[in-house]
């Protein structure tokens, strides 16, 4: 995610700089022949730009509007994952009582609340397409490490893993059928979350949509040199260049926006909030070594 300060010009500039030299030089060119062949006779009125140039801001505003719904619900599924990794740690500390069987019982409530922070990690890692495993077998046993293992989504087999320790703690009398019903609540909750945010990394933006504005655009480049230069003369090369870079940054930032999954600086930012969520999961557990510290991000986002 990007941060409000320090976003260096390099980084902004730098996603478009191919286009803006493309259109430096077409552009130069236009003046050229302008100036040397005297074709003044190629001109068109600055009425057509202008109209296909509305015209192509309304389609951009409305892609970058949809980009950022995108991006906007990622956020949102992920808060709801902070959430609810913090009701399931408090359910699993206060809805089993323990004073009869600690030995079984503490042992059990901290293997779930450490499942939970993988499972968190998981997620995040497993969405940018990254092994996920090292990450997990730091807070669980071999033994479940190895079962999840086998899975493709190793988030899918932590939760199969939380659904078979509530099974199995119903069965020993741990909890009540009450409070188990109530924890798989939550673990529900947490299932459908992992289910949006897989929908929208496997939800493909319409490629046919960006490819019409694509088009569109580039027809409007090829046409405004021609209305610029009976207008700026010299001026028209920096004009255009300042023009169609405002163009292509809105499409460069609605195309980052709508995957925010792809590990990019415009990413939500997975692996800070797991983080947070492990700082939260081990304070609730009265942990205090191995406390993870607020991520200080070094550059001009975090991830």
């Amino acid at each position: 995610m990007l941060l409000k300060k320090n976003i260096p010009i390099k980084y902004v500039f730098g996603k478009i700089k191919y286009e803006v030299l493309f259109v430096a030089i077409y552009g130069i060119f236009i003046e050229v022949m302008y100036q040397n062949f005297h074709i003044t006779n190629i001109s068109i009125p600055m009425t057509v730009p202008t109209v296909l140039g509305t015209i192509i801001s309304l389609l951009l505003a409305f892609r970058s509007n949809q980009a950022y719904d995108r991006w906007w619900e990622a956020r949102i599924i992920w808060g709801a994952i902070v959430n609810d990794s913090r009701t399931l740690a408090r359910q699993v500390l206060s809805l089993m009582e323990d004073s009869y069987d600690s030995e079984n019982i503490q042992p059990f409530k901290h293997r779930m609340i450490k499942r939970q922070i993988a499972w968190c990690y998981a997620l995040g890692k497993g969405l940018r397409k990254d092994d996920p495993m090292p990450m997990i077998r730091k807070f669980v046993s071999a033994d479940e490490a190895e079962y999840v293992e086998e899975f493709d989504n190793k988030h899918i087999g932590l939760l199969q893993l939380h659904a078979r320790d509530l099974n199995n703690a119903l069965k020993q009398g741990w909890v009540n059928s009450y409070q188990q019903v109530e924890i798989d609540q939550t673990i529900t909750r947490l299932c459908d979350s992992m289910g949006k945010c897989e929908r929208i990394k496997n939800t493909v933006f319409p490629a046919t949509y960006s490819l019409y504005i694509n088009v569109a655009l580039h027809f409007y480049i090829l046409l405004l040199p021609f209305g610029l230069v009976q207008l700026f003369g010299f001026l028209m090369v920096p004009v255009l260049v300042v023009l169609t870079a405002c163009f292509f940054l809105i499409e460069k930032m609605a195309i980052h926006l709508q995957d925010p999954f792809e590990n990019k600086p415009t990413d939500t930012p997975m692996l800070t909030i797991s983080r947070n969520i492990e700082r939260d999961l081990k304070q609730m557990m009265r942990e205090k070594h191995d406390l993870p510290t607020a991520v200080a991000p070094a550059r001009f986002y975090i991830l």
